[in-house]
Protein backbone atom coordinates (compact mmCIF):
# COMPACT_ATOMS: atom_id res chain seq x y z
CA UNK A 1 0.00 0.00 0.00
CA UNK A 2 1.40 3.53 -0.68
CA UNK A 3 2.21 5.65 2.10
CA UNK A 4 0.52 8.65 1.06
CA UNK A 5 -3.28 10.02 1.73
CA UNK A 6 -5.44 9.49 -1.26
CA UNK A 7 -7.02 12.24 -3.01
CA UNK A 8 -11.05 12.63 -2.78
CA UNK A 9 -11.74 10.92 -6.21
CA UNK A 10 -9.65 7.53 -5.05
CA UNK A 11 -11.14 7.35 -1.37
CA UNK A 12 -14.68 7.47 -4.29
CA UNK A 13 -13.27 4.76 -5.97
CA UNK A 14 -12.88 2.67 -2.74
CA UNK A 15 -16.29 2.83 -2.50
CA UNK A 16 -17.65 2.10 -5.81
CA UNK A 17 -15.08 0.17 -7.92
CA UNK A 18 -13.88 -2.11 -4.96
CA UNK A 19 -17.56 -2.44 -3.50
CA UNK A 20 -19.07 -5.91 -2.93
CA UNK A 21 -22.69 -5.10 -4.53
CA UNK A 22 -23.82 -8.88 -5.91
CA UNK A 23 -20.98 -11.01 -4.69
CA UNK A 24 -23.71 -13.02 -3.01
CA UNK A 25 -26.79 -12.11 -5.01
CA UNK A 26 -28.58 -8.96 -5.29
CA UNK A 27 -30.70 -9.83 -3.04
CA UNK A 28 -28.54 -10.45 -0.28
CA UNK A 29 -29.08 -8.98 3.60
CA UNK A 30 -25.90 -10.44 5.47
CA UNK A 31 -23.34 -8.97 3.44
CA UNK A 32 -20.02 -10.30 4.66
CA UNK A 33 -21.00 -12.31 7.11
CA UNK A 34 -21.64 -14.87 4.57
CA UNK A 35 -17.93 -15.44 4.91
CA UNK A 36 -18.56 -16.52 8.27
CA UNK A 37 -19.38 -20.21 7.41
CA UNK A 38 -20.20 -23.07 10.35
CA UNK A 39 -16.62 -24.20 9.28
CA UNK A 40 -15.19 -20.48 9.97
CA UNK A 41 -17.06 -20.86 13.41
CA UNK A 42 -16.02 -24.15 14.51
CA UNK A 43 -11.79 -22.58 13.36
CA UNK A 44 -12.40 -20.08 15.32
CA UNK A 45 -13.85 -22.13 18.45
CA UNK A 46 -10.49 -24.18 18.47
CA UNK A 47 -8.63 -20.95 19.10
CA UNK A 48 -9.98 -21.27 22.69
CA UNK A 49 -7.14 -22.80 24.93
CA UNK A 50 -7.61 -21.31 28.45
CA UNK A 51 -10.96 -20.29 28.18
CA UNK A 52 -10.28 -16.44 29.46
CA UNK A 53 -12.79 -14.16 28.31
CA UNK A 54 -13.26 -10.50 27.97
CA UNK A 55 -15.76 -8.53 27.51
CA UNK A 56 -15.57 -5.68 25.09
CA UNK A 57 -18.72 -3.82 26.06
CA UNK A 58 -18.79 -0.11 27.58
CA UNK A 59 -21.38 0.02 30.71
CA UNK A 60 -24.96 1.21 30.02
CA UNK A 61 -24.48 4.42 29.81
CA UNK A 62 -27.12 6.36 31.44
CA UNK A 63 -25.08 9.48 32.58
CA UNK A 64 -25.30 12.62 30.36
CA UNK A 65 -22.00 13.73 29.22
CA UNK A 66 -20.83 15.84 25.97
CA UNK A 67 -20.18 12.61 23.57
CA UNK A 68 -23.88 11.27 25.46
CA UNK A 69 -26.33 13.65 24.74
CA UNK A 70 -29.37 11.04 25.25
CA UNK A 71 -28.30 8.90 28.09
CA UNK A 72 -30.50 5.51 28.94
CA UNK A 73 -32.89 4.94 30.91
CA UNK A 74 -32.99 2.38 33.54
CA UNK A 75 -36.10 2.87 35.65
CA UNK A 76 -36.91 0.01 38.79
CA UNK A 77 -39.99 -1.17 40.28
CA UNK A 78 -40.05 -3.38 43.28
CA UNK A 79 -43.12 -5.60 44.21
CA UNK A 80 -44.70 -8.00 46.97
CA UNK A 81 -45.06 -11.58 46.44
CA UNK A 82 -47.12 -13.55 49.08
CA UNK A 83 -45.70 -13.73 53.17
CA UNK A 84 -42.05 -11.28 52.90
CA UNK A 85 -41.80 -12.17 49.07
CA UNK A 86 -40.80 -9.97 46.60
CA UNK A 87 -39.69 -9.05 43.21
CA UNK A 88 -37.51 -6.18 41.60
CA UNK A 89 -37.80 -5.51 37.45
CA UNK A 90 -37.27 -3.03 35.60
CA UNK A 91 -37.68 -1.30 32.35
CA UNK A 92 -34.46 -0.04 29.47
CA UNK A 93 -34.87 2.73 27.25
CA UNK A 94 -31.80 3.17 25.22
CA UNK A 95 -31.30 5.68 21.87
CA UNK A 96 -28.19 3.15 21.32
CA UNK A 97 -26.14 5.29 17.96
CA UNK A 98 -23.86 7.68 18.60
CA UNK A 99 -20.66 8.01 20.45
CA UNK A 100 -21.35 6.31 24.20
CA UNK A 101 -23.12 2.54 23.69
CA UNK A 102 -21.55 -0.50 22.16
CA UNK A 103 -23.55 -1.26 19.62
CA UNK A 104 -23.36 -3.06 16.29
CA UNK A 105 -24.64 -1.12 13.12
CA UNK A 106 -26.48 -2.82 10.87
CA UNK A 107 -26.41 -2.42 6.94
CA UNK A 108 -29.28 -0.41 6.66
CA UNK A 109 -27.80 2.22 8.92
CA UNK A 110 -26.01 4.34 6.43
CA UNK A 111 -26.12 4.99 2.81
CA UNK A 112 -24.90 7.42 0.56
CA UNK A 113 -26.20 9.29 -3.24
CA UNK A 114 -25.22 5.82 -4.86
CA UNK A 115 -27.90 3.93 -2.14
CA UNK A 116 -27.57 1.77 0.36
CA UNK A 117 -26.14 -1.61 0.58
CA UNK A 118 -26.85 -3.49 -2.60
CA UNK A 119 -27.77 -0.80 -4.34
CA UNK A 120 -31.17 -0.06 -2.33
CA UNK A 121 -33.25 2.95 -2.20
CA UNK A 122 -33.96 4.36 1.13
CA UNK A 123 -37.00 5.80 0.24
CA UNK A 124 -37.97 2.66 -0.30
CA UNK A 125 -37.01 -0.08 2.64
CA UNK A 126 -36.79 3.08 5.52
CA UNK A 127 -40.13 3.37 6.99
CA UNK A 128 -41.29 4.41 10.54
CA UNK A 129 -42.34 1.11 11.71
CA UNK A 130 -38.51 -0.21 10.84
CA UNK A 131 -36.31 -1.10 7.64
CA UNK A 132 -37.31 -3.65 5.53
CA UNK A 133 -33.96 -4.09 4.24
CA UNK A 134 -31.02 -5.04 5.51
CA UNK A 135 -31.69 -4.93 8.91
CA UNK A 136 -30.46 -6.18 12.24
CA UNK A 137 -32.48 -9.64 12.12
CA UNK A 138 -30.98 -10.91 9.63
CA UNK A 139 -27.68 -11.72 11.74
CA UNK A 140 -29.96 -13.74 14.32
CA UNK A 141 -27.26 -16.18 14.90
CA UNK A 142 -24.76 -14.06 15.45
CA UNK A 143 -21.45 -13.34 14.22
CA UNK A 144 -19.28 -16.17 16.03
CA UNK A 145 -15.61 -15.82 14.04
CA UNK A 146 -11.97 -15.37 14.40
CA UNK A 147 -11.02 -11.71 15.57
CA UNK A 148 -7.96 -10.07 15.39
CA UNK A 149 -6.28 -6.98 17.63
CA UNK A 150 -4.16 -4.59 15.90
CA UNK A 151 -2.98 -2.51 18.82
CA UNK A 152 -1.87 0.75 17.11
CA UNK A 153 -1.04 3.03 20.39
CA UNK A 154 1.44 0.24 21.02
CA UNK A 155 3.13 -0.09 17.23
CA UNK A 156 3.25 3.53 17.78
CA UNK A 157 4.96 3.74 21.73
CA UNK A 158 1.99 5.88 22.41
CA UNK A 159 -0.81 5.91 25.21
CA UNK A 160 -3.04 6.72 22.13
CA UNK A 161 -3.98 8.09 18.69
CA UNK A 162 -3.48 11.83 18.06
CA UNK A 163 -5.77 14.22 16.40
CA UNK A 164 -2.85 15.05 13.92
CA UNK A 165 -1.32 11.46 14.08
CA UNK A 166 -4.53 9.38 12.66
CA UNK A 167 -4.53 5.66 11.65
CA UNK A 168 -3.94 4.97 8.05
CA UNK A 169 -4.43 2.10 6.01
CA UNK A 170 -0.60 1.69 5.93
CA UNK A 171 -0.29 1.54 9.62
CA UNK A 172 -2.81 -1.35 9.90
CA UNK A 173 -0.62 -3.17 7.64
CA UNK A 174 2.48 -2.52 9.63
CA UNK A 175 0.91 -3.09 12.94
CA UNK A 176 -0.50 -6.68 11.41
CA UNK A 177 3.45 -7.21 10.46
CA UNK A 178 4.60 -6.32 13.55
CA UNK A 179 2.07 -8.81 15.55
CA UNK A 180 2.86 -11.52 13.11
CA UNK A 181 -0.75 -11.87 12.24
CA UNK A 182 -2.69 -12.37 8.87
CA UNK A 183 -5.77 -11.26 7.76
CA UNK A 184 -8.38 -14.36 6.84
CA UNK A 185 -11.59 -13.84 5.08
CA UNK A 186 -14.47 -13.53 7.52
CA UNK A 187 -12.16 -12.54 10.30
CA UNK A 188 -13.32 -9.75 12.53
CA UNK A 189 -10.74 -6.79 12.47
CA UNK A 190 -10.32 -5.24 15.49
CA UNK A 191 -8.68 -1.94 15.61
CA UNK A 192 -7.78 -0.60 18.85
CA UNK A 193 -6.97 3.17 19.20
CA UNK A 194 -6.58 4.04 23.17
CA UNK A 195 -9.45 5.66 23.19
CA UNK A 196 -9.87 5.26 27.11
CA UNK A 197 -6.49 6.79 27.55
CA UNK A 198 -7.45 9.86 25.34
CA UNK A 199 -10.35 10.80 28.01
CA UNK A 200 -7.55 10.92 30.47
CA UNK A 201 -5.60 13.82 29.45
CA UNK A 202 -8.62 15.01 26.97
CA UNK A 203 -11.89 15.95 26.50
CA UNK A 204 -13.62 13.48 25.87
CA UNK A 205 -13.53 11.53 22.90
CA UNK A 206 -15.82 12.94 20.68
CA UNK A 207 -17.66 15.39 22.48
CA UNK A 208 -16.11 17.71 20.58
CA UNK A 209 -18.59 18.57 18.40
CA UNK A 210 -18.53 22.88 17.58
CA UNK A 211 -17.89 23.98 15.37
CA UNK A 212 -17.15 21.08 13.44
CA UNK A 213 -17.07 17.49 15.44
CA UNK A 214 -13.45 16.73 15.82
CA UNK A 215 -11.96 12.67 17.23
CA UNK A 216 -9.08 11.13 16.44
CA UNK A 217 -9.41 8.16 14.95
CA UNK A 218 -9.45 5.61 11.26
CA UNK A 219 -8.40 7.81 8.26
CA UNK A 220 -10.19 6.95 4.88
CA UNK A 221 -6.97 5.57 4.07
CA UNK A 222 -7.99 2.58 5.84
CA UNK A 223 -10.72 1.71 3.63
CA UNK A 224 -8.23 -0.28 1.18
CA UNK A 225 -6.89 -2.00 3.86
CA UNK A 226 -10.49 -3.23 5.05
CA UNK A 227 -11.66 -4.07 1.47
CA UNK A 228 -8.64 -6.09 0.86
CA UNK A 229 -8.79 -8.01 4.80
CA UNK A 230 -11.80 -9.38 3.63
CA UNK A 231 -13.37 -8.86 7.04
CA UNK A 232 -16.87 -9.71 8.25
CA UNK A 233 -16.65 -6.97 10.34
CA UNK A 234 -15.22 -3.77 12.15
CA UNK A 235 -14.56 -3.55 15.45
CA UNK A 236 -13.05 -0.08 16.72
CA UNK A 237 -12.99 2.38 19.85
CA UNK A 238 -12.23 5.63 18.15
CA UNK A 239 -14.07 5.22 14.81
CA UNK A 240 -13.64 7.63 11.98
CA UNK A 241 -11.10 10.31 11.54
CA UNK A 242 -13.56 13.64 11.86
CA UNK A 243 -13.63 15.71 9.97
CA UNK A 244 -12.87 13.88 7.17
CA UNK A 245 -11.17 16.37 4.89
CA UNK A 246 -13.29 15.15 1.86
CA UNK A 247 -16.50 16.46 2.30
CA UNK A 248 -18.23 13.30 1.93
CA UNK A 249 -21.13 12.15 4.53
CA UNK A 250 -19.30 8.78 5.36
CA UNK A 251 -15.86 7.41 5.27
CA UNK A 252 -14.67 4.63 6.91
CA UNK A 253 -18.46 3.85 8.05
CA UNK A 254 -19.32 3.72 4.25
CA UNK A 255 -17.35 0.13 4.46
CA UNK A 256 -21.33 -0.51 5.36
CA UNK A 257 -22.79 -0.16 2.28
CA UNK A 258 -20.09 -0.17 0.28
CA UNK A 259 -18.85 -3.99 1.43
CA UNK A 260 -21.40 -5.05 3.59
CA UNK A 261 -19.30 -5.35 6.71
CA UNK A 262 -20.65 -4.88 10.06
CA UNK A 263 -19.43 -2.23 12.34
CA UNK A 264 -19.40 -2.65 15.68
CA UNK A 265 -18.91 1.19 17.67
CA UNK A 266 -17.43 1.88 20.46
CA UNK A 267 -16.08 -1.18 21.56
CA UNK A 268 -14.10 -0.84 25.37
CA UNK A 269 -10.77 -2.17 23.66
CA UNK A 270 -8.03 -1.72 26.47
CA UNK A 271 -8.88 -4.85 28.59
CA UNK A 272 -8.53 -6.65 25.38
CA UNK A 273 -5.19 -5.33 24.36
CA UNK A 274 -4.06 -5.91 27.43
CA UNK A 275 -5.33 -9.73 28.01
CA UNK A 276 -3.66 -10.46 24.16
CA UNK A 277 -0.26 -8.57 25.26
CA UNK A 278 -0.12 -11.35 28.68
CA UNK A 279 -1.84 -14.30 26.18
CA UNK A 280 0.86 -13.28 23.74
CA UNK A 281 -1.14 -13.40 21.05
CA UNK A 282 -3.54 -11.29 18.75
CA UNK A 283 -5.98 -14.33 17.96
CA UNK A 284 -9.18 -15.33 19.48
CA UNK A 285 -12.16 -15.93 19.36
CA UNK A 286 -15.28 -13.41 18.57
CA UNK A 287 -19.28 -13.60 19.71
CA UNK A 288 -21.40 -10.64 18.92
CA UNK A 289 -24.61 -11.33 19.30
CA UNK A 290 -27.53 -8.76 18.61
CA UNK A 291 -31.24 -8.73 20.02
CA UNK A 292 -33.50 -9.78 17.07
CA UNK A 293 -35.31 -6.52 16.49
CA UNK A 294 -37.12 -6.84 13.49
CA UNK A 295 -36.23 -3.67 11.01
CA UNK A 296 -33.69 -2.48 13.64
CA UNK A 297 -30.74 -0.78 12.42
CA UNK A 298 -28.45 -2.14 14.97
CA UNK A 299 -28.27 -3.59 18.14
CA UNK A 300 -26.61 -2.67 21.73
CA UNK A 301 -24.09 -5.60 22.10
CA UNK A 302 -21.80 -7.39 24.95
CA UNK A 303 -18.87 -8.73 22.66
CA UNK A 304 -16.80 -11.35 24.36
CA UNK A 305 -13.31 -12.36 23.12
CA UNK A 306 -12.46 -16.13 23.81
CA UNK A 307 -8.50 -17.40 24.52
Amino acid sequence: MERRIPTKEEVLEYLTKDRNWGRWGDDDQIGAVNMVTPEKRAAAARLVKTGRAVSLSREFPKTPAGNNPTPAMHYMKRGVRGDGGGLATDFYGIAYHGQATTHLDALCHVWDHNGMWNGRNPDDVITFDGATWGSVEHWKEGIITRGVLLDVPKFRGQPFVKMDEPIHGWDLEDVAKSQGVTMEPGDALIVYGGRDAWNETNPQWGSQSHPVRQRPGLHASCLKFIRESDCSLLVWDMMDFEPNGYDIPWSVHAAIFAYGIGLLDNALLQPLAEACAEEGRYEFMLTVNPLRVVGGTGSPVNPIALF
